[in-house]
């Protein structure tokens, strides 16, 4: 089939390289003529791990390639995927849909024969419908149906989530489009993963329920964390004792600084204003993002006290992204907690190994080359962003290097038996201090 993928960015590129890997003849468009051109090239414009690679491979197949003109693109495709941005909008906090009308647009005047156009963007309850709307009275006799087909990758391992899925979620009216949808994730469907088939409205919402409830279940353990700091207990274990019970489950419940990235802040504030503008109220998610938002400036506070103060103290902070295996800067705790250190008075020399350039663009520190580099001579190290790399630094050189062996470890990647040992005092999250 041919497909075409309206937005090359994060979830526009991932989706249409691995839908081409499963055989389909994809299209990738984006206005932006420079990340077209260095994507030709074989010039990936994101970290993401494994996407260079089927990208590279697809493209010497002839099964994907790159386009800034749309019109082009959806001559004669089946399925038109929108997978532009949707960023929160300044002010009232909604999805900005402006990308989302301005694509539909532009798609009506191309439509050459029928096709589904698949909202593939976040986008809150009803956007589908507004989509159709935009498209119907540009071309009335257009031949087309609409989809919603929410994408639930997570940044770091987005290939393996959109090879190996959960399920897939699509929302649409007819059959005919069932059909086509089916066909476009065929290869899933012949390995069962679930696809469940609803309406467009619940489709939408299925995602923003999803990623709050996520959001809701890290800033739980962080809560509790809190508690366990207060009474002694070892946050860990509630986390592992919680998890076994099937009703809840292991995942998302490790404890650190709060969540960011490109979707659970947006989502969950997304849903909130939707919930209000139809008398619906979600107050649970409102608490969760203003529990989110502060926890980011108690971790501030917790870092200045471990460090009796930080004026004129020079800070080794390790990790600047979101999460581990992304560049993405966005929403990174890094952003309220380093400037935050800044304006009390520290010196912060930091170090993350994808995500200095876009880190370079948000504050204004000092890059190290790599960890060691960054401690050296620092009054204690941070860890913030919890790479593999430094899962298993060589501690006598940490110690070696630093003026004071202290670390703050903000995602709890060491045992504090394992830190009281090597000489450090050690300071994380929901569990005892070690080496005080």
């Amino acid at each position: 089939m041919r497909i075409a993928m309206i937005g090359a960015g994060y979830v526009g590129l991932v989706s249409g390289a691995c839908l081409s890997e499963f055989g389909h003849d994809v299209v990738c468009v984006d206005k932006d003529a420079a990340k077209v051109k260095s994507l030709r090239q074989g010039t990936i414009p994101i970290f993401e791990p494994g996407l260079d690679e089927v990208v590279a491979a697809n493209v010497k197949a002839g099964r994907l390639t790159f386009e800034s003109d749309l019109a082009t693109a959806v001559a004669g495709a089946g399925a038109v995927f929108i997978a532009v941005g949707t960023p929160s909008r300044r002010g009232d906090g909604h999805a900005d849909l402006s990308y989302v009308f301005a694509a539909a647009e532009e798609i009506a005047a191309a439509l050459t024969g029928y096709a589904v156009v698949v909202t593939k963007s976040t986008v809150p309850v009803g956007t589908s419908r507004q989509v159709e709307a935009i498209i119907r009275k540009m071309r009335p006799g257009a031949d087309f149906d609409m989809a919603s087909n929410p994408e639930f990758l997570r940044e770091g391992s987005a290939i393996g989530d959109f090879r190996r899925p959960d399920r897939v979620v699509v929302g649409c009216d007819t059959e005919k489009a069932r059909d086509v949808m089916r066909e476009v994730y065929r290869p899933l469907y012949l390995g069962e993963t679930p696809i469940l088939f609803t309406s467009r409205e619940s489709s939408e919402l299925i995602k923003y329920a999803a990623n709050a409830f996520l959001a809701t279940k890290i800033t739980f353990i962080n809560e509790i964390a809190n508690l366990c700091e207060k009474v002694g207990a070892d946050v860990g274990d509630v986390a592992r004792g919680m998890g076994l019970d099937g009703r809840i489950g292991a995942k998302f419940l490790h404890t650190g600084p709060g969540f960011g990235g490109s979707c659970f802040p947006k989502d969950a504030l997304a849903l909130v204003q939707t919930a209000r503008e139809f008398g619906a109220p979600n107050r649970i998610v409102e608490a969760v993002i203003s529990v989110n938002d502060e926890r980011k400036n108690l971790m501030a506070r917790k870092i200045e006290t471990a460090f009796g103060g930080v004026k004129g103290k020079t800070i080794a902070v390790l990790g600047l992204t979101f999460k581990p295996n992304t560049d993405d800067m966005r929403d990174a705790p890094s952003l309220v907690i380093v400037p935050a250190l800044q304006a009390a008075g520290a010196h912060i020399r930091a170090y993350d190994p994808e995500g200095a350039a876009e880190a370079a663009k948000h504050l204004n520190i000092e890059m190290c080359q790599d960890a060691y580099d960054a401690i050296t001579g620092a009054d204690g190290v941070v860890i913030l962003t919890e790479w593999n790399e430094f899962r298993a630094l060589d501690l006598v050189k940490l110690k070696a290097g630093l003026k004071n062996p202290l670390m703050v470890d903000l995602r709890n990647i060491y045992r504090t038996a394992q830190m009281a040992q090597a000489g450090f005092r050690y300071i994380s999250l929901g569990r005892p201090e070690a080496g005080s």
